[in-house]
């Protein structure tokens, strides 16, 4: 296993850690302490993300995905190594409210309409009421959701009440998005219909977005790099470029280029031992 992981940091990753680095780990690993012993979570992640990348992190469950982006998002602590977001620490960054988080469940709040969820952070932040009204417009417009400001949670699908949460981490306009699994309990149209709309929106906003999935298609469909990552401690096996056309459809999954990625993508899963045909 130790051999496969030194694959995590190659060297045009290292090159392109000079530029314009948003996330930024070097030997970092995170042990949790429990009555049964420790829980080795992470292990020795070194690994570098760019301004404007969108970067899928793929793996089996309990493979300390989601553990690396509460790292980045500054709700847990690592043990060792370091990391930055946005060249300053993660607490440094939560307080700067340089990045939105997206959960696996919408959690919006079923008393307050559309607009009213998606201005909850700006009421935080202490903008005006203008300039509320304004960005919520602006932001449900871009998730597709005109028309449907007034309703309630309960009023819409699964897939708009995840748009919504997507448009209120986008509302106070962060630089970094992070996506925890937005789509995984979506039904299989849905997802593919919003993997469509969320490649859109990324590119319009240049964000850098920070994806969590256990879909290999999801994954080669929706971004720039892939991080692979072996069953528990955490380690990263491969890191991924894929180089399809930004402006690419749900038929480029049938691209030799597509299959091409995936089959990459399925080498680096089993070399962790973490798929079965």
């Amino acid at each position: 296993m130790q051999n496969v992981a030194v694959k995590a940091e190659p060297a045009a990753a290292v090159d392109r850690s000079a530029g314009n680095s948003v996330v930024k780990t070097d030997q970092l690993s995170l042990t949790f302490q429990t009555a049964d012993g420790p829980v080795y979570a992470l292990s020795n992640v070194n690994l570098t993300i760019e301004q404007g990348e969108f970067v899928s992190f793929i793996g089996p469950s309990g493979c300390g995905k989601t553990t690396l982006m509460r790292v980045i998002a500054d709700l847990e602590q690592p043990t060792e190594g370091d990391i930055t977001v946005n060249k300053v620490s993660p607490r440094e960054a939560r307080l700067n409210r340089a990045y939105g988080y997206v959960f696996q469940a919408p959690a919006l709040y079923p008393w307050r309409q559309v607009d009213r969820n998606v201005t909850l952070p700006l009421e935080i932040m202490g903008l005006s009421q203008t300039e509320q009204q304004e960005r919520a417009a602006r932001y449900i417009e871009m998730v597709n959701l005109k028309g449907f400001e007034k309703k309630f949670p309960w009023q819409l699908s699964g897939g708009m009440q995840q748009r919504v949460s997507i448009a209120r981490a986008l509302s106070f306009e962060p630089d970094l998005l992070l996506m925890d699994e937005p789509f995984g309990a979506l039904d299989e149209i849905t997802r593919d219909h919003l993997n469509e709309q969320l490649l859109r929106l990324w590119e319009k906003t240049q964000k850098t977005v920070v994806f969590v999935t256990h879909s290999i298609p999801e994954a080669v469909f929706l971004s720039s790099k892939i991080v692979v990552m072996s069953p528990r401690p955490g380690r990263i096996i491969d890191v991924i470029d894929c180089n399809l056309p930004p402006d690419r459809t749900l038929d480029a999954r049938e691209t030799p280029e597509f299959l091409e990625i995936a089959h990459r993508v399925r080498e680096g899963l089993r070399a962790g031992h973490s798929y079965d045909d």
